[in-house]
């Protein structure tokens, strides 16, 4: 004979609704609104939106200095012209008629792994190396170790360094600037931002010309600097462009086109099938 689940009283399943959606990160009641435990009335006014996303995802807040540099690597992110496709996709979907919300879930469905997730990919690789360095300092030989095997896992491709418009990425100059003076005062320990200057040597040796670090190398070296998680670390690149999604689709929406491409209609997209041809039958 099959067995029967002992019947549950009625308590007991309303213990059970309870704990399906458990959570440490709010305390909602009637009047009462409360983030990781603070009440959010005390929140409101004294904490900034880069410190409100630190206690949301750490669960303390954090340090003024420690803000500051998140903040700093949010800011730098915000956009990069309408020529980036979650920027133009943006843009295309409020001219086909969809309001802001769809067009900026559109947009945000493209920053995935290859638009998008550089950054983590970065922050991984940092973290590998990290950890084969283990208790030494991060030497060039660490870093071709991980170089190699991440090439061997992912392609030729280094996420993070490198950029096909700028030569000198000045994201990047002003990020690592600021990293730098924050290792100095003793806020961050400046272990990934060396491991991010070897692999810049190491790519540049082997080049025989700049590679530099660009915005998704310098923020992978914050964020893993910040102790955030890589895959948090895509996380907070997408706040941060979400923000250049929403004033170019914004934008867009005042401008009022219809249905536009991602070229003008003047210039012509590249034909290569065969030519015109009649059915045989």
């Amino acid at each position: 004979m099959a067995d029967r689940k002992t019947p549950r009283s009625a308590e007991q399943l309303v213990q059970d609704a309870s704990d399906w959606w458990s959570t440490s990160i709010v305390d909602i009641e009637p009047g009462k609104i409360h983030m990781r435990g603070y009440p959010i009335q005390d929140l409101i006014g004294r904490v900034s939106y880069p410190e409100m996303a630190w206690l949301m995802l750490r669960g303390e807040l954090p340090t003024r200095e420690q803000s500051a540099l998140l903040e700093a690597a949010m800011v730098a992110g915000v956009d990069h012209g309408p020529h980036a496709p979650s920027i133009a996709i943006s843009r295309m979907a409020v001219s086909c008629g969809l309001p802001v919300n769809g067009a900026m879930a559109s947009a945000i469905n493209v920053l995935d792994d290859v638009h998008g997730g550089a950054g983590q990919q970065c922050m991984e690789l940092m973290h590998a190396i990290d950890r084969l360095a283990g208790d030494a300092e991060p030497t060039a030989e660490h870093v071709a170790a991980g170089l190699a095997a991440f090439t061997a896992e992912h392609g030729k491709i280094i996420p993070g360094f490198g950029h096909r418009f700028h030569p000198v990425d000045p994201r990047a100059v002003r990020l690592m600037a600021m990293v730098r003076e924050a290792q100095q005062r003793g806020e961050v320990a400046g272990r990934f931002a060396a491991i991010g200057a070897l692999i810049e040597q190491l790519l540049t040796a082997r080049k025989g010309s700049p590679i530099p670090m660009n915005i998704d190398g310098i923020t992978a070296v914050i964020y893993c600097e910040l102790g955030f998680a890589p895959e948090l670390g895509r996380g907070l690149f997408i706040l941060s462009r979400s923000i250049g999604i929403l004033a170019h689709a914004w934008e867009q929406k005042q401008q009022g086109a219809r249905i536009k491409g991602p070229m003008p209609p003047a210039i012509p997209y590249t034909y290569t099938g065969p030519a015109t041809r009649k059915p045989e039958r």
